[in-house]
């Protein structure tokens, strides 16, 4: 795991918490800084919803631990049973994310047999350190979730394209290929969890505008197409190199697999808007792929044997053009809307529902 703006604001916002609560006599800080530990959030969105559901549940495990600890008092088994209400509730209104900090302040309310006082106490701590986490998430170094996970499709295309692109050839150290093939796969998961942040976030809000839904299409598209590309080249080193191969069947695969990598990274400078608004009539990834199909099944019909490794790799590099074509088409929607204002097809896609 690397160091990043996440680790370093929830210590920042742990600081935060302790010294308010210092600051306001209260005790004991140890409940603000676990607080503040839960409530730090990856988008502010996420953390002023997650800021709004806490006060909701907390305020209702403070309620319920205060009269079940005037009824029960404080047994072990009397605070067992107050918790599991406590979560069955949190799952009946749906705020399933807040139950571990709620249950710290059912828990702490409960130790003191349901004082009003105590409640009150422990209340206005856990408030504190969800208070902290909140401002420091918006006010230092605030997340950009959009732009972090465009920054990092770029550094997921240029892992992909270095192993792609040497592959077939076998240029690259087995050692290095293998970890970097490695490192691909991890991008690609973390790619797929700030994907699932921002569709989770424009799910939960009432109006998402028209503008972050295409977006967000474009986005799938972009994840599924690498998805599609990494699964090229697992395909090539488990059943392309078992093959028997000849030098021309090396430079056929090599050449096809070096254009749909060019191409891609033609869609994506497209979309960062750094081409030219002209096509490129030399880029045809329809013809390169006819070719391909072409040259593979003369190539195949004058061999004898088994020929079912090859036809994998090919339907897969067959799979990841398909995909390359769809981002293209949506890029170039998402670039016309841009320019013209007007709403093309992709207004009428749900994100939620949409296919590939």
């Amino acid at each position: 795991m690397n160091f990043g703006a996440r680790m370093l604001k929830t210590g920042i916002a742990v600081t935060l918490a302790l010294y308010l609560t210092m600051l306001l006599n209260l005790t004991p800080p140890v409940i603000a800084a676990i607080a503040a530990i839960f409530a730090m959030q990856p988008t502010i969105y996420k953390s002023w919803t997650y800021f709004l559901d806490q006060l909701l549940t907390n305020t209702l495990g403070a309620a319920i631990a205060v009269t079940a600890g005037r009824l029960l008092s404080s047994e072990p088994i009397a605070v067992g049973l107050t918790c599991i209400v406590v979560i069955m509730i949190c799952l009946k209104i749906k705020r399933a994310d807040t139950i571990g900090l709620t249950l710290v302040t059912v828990i702490a309310v409960m130790e003191a047999s349901g004082q009003w006082d105590f409640a009150l106490n422990r209340f206005l701590i856990s408030v504190i350190g969800i208070f902290a986490a909140f401002i420091v998430n918006v006010l230092v170094l605030p997340p950009k979730p959009r732009e972090q996970f465009i920054g990092q499709i770029q550094s997921t295309f240029t892992q992909l394209s270095l192993l792609m692109r040497t592959a077939v050839s076998d240029e690259i150290k087995e050692s290095v290929f293998r970890d970097e093939q490695k490192a691909l796969e991890g991008s690609i998961q973390s790619l797929t969890e700030k994907y699932n942040l921002l569709e989770e976030d424009q799910h939960k809000r009432k109006r998402p505008s028209y503008t972050e839904s295409r977006h967000l299409v474009v986005y799938k598209q972009m994840l599924r197409t690498l998805s599609k590309g990494s699964e090229v080249v697992q395909a090539v080193e488990e059943h392309y190199f078992p093959t028997a191969r000849t030098f021309r069947l090396d430079q056929l695969f090599d050449q096809q697999l070096e254009s749909m990598i060019k191409y891609h990274e033609h869609v994506l400078l497209k979309f960062e808007g750094k081409l030219k608004p002209d096509d490129q009539p030399w880029l045809n990834l329809e013809e390169e792929n006819e070719q391909f199909a072409a040259a593979m099944k003369d190539y195949l019909q004058q061999q004898e044997g088994s020929t079912l490794r090859l036809t994998i790799v090919a339907a897969e590099i067959h799979a990841y053009g398909y995909q390359l074509e769809r981002l293209n088409r949506l890029v170039e929607h998402y670039g016309d809307s841009g320019r013209s204002g007007k709403k093309p097809l992709l207004h009428r896609l749900n994100p939620k529902n949409w296919r590939g």
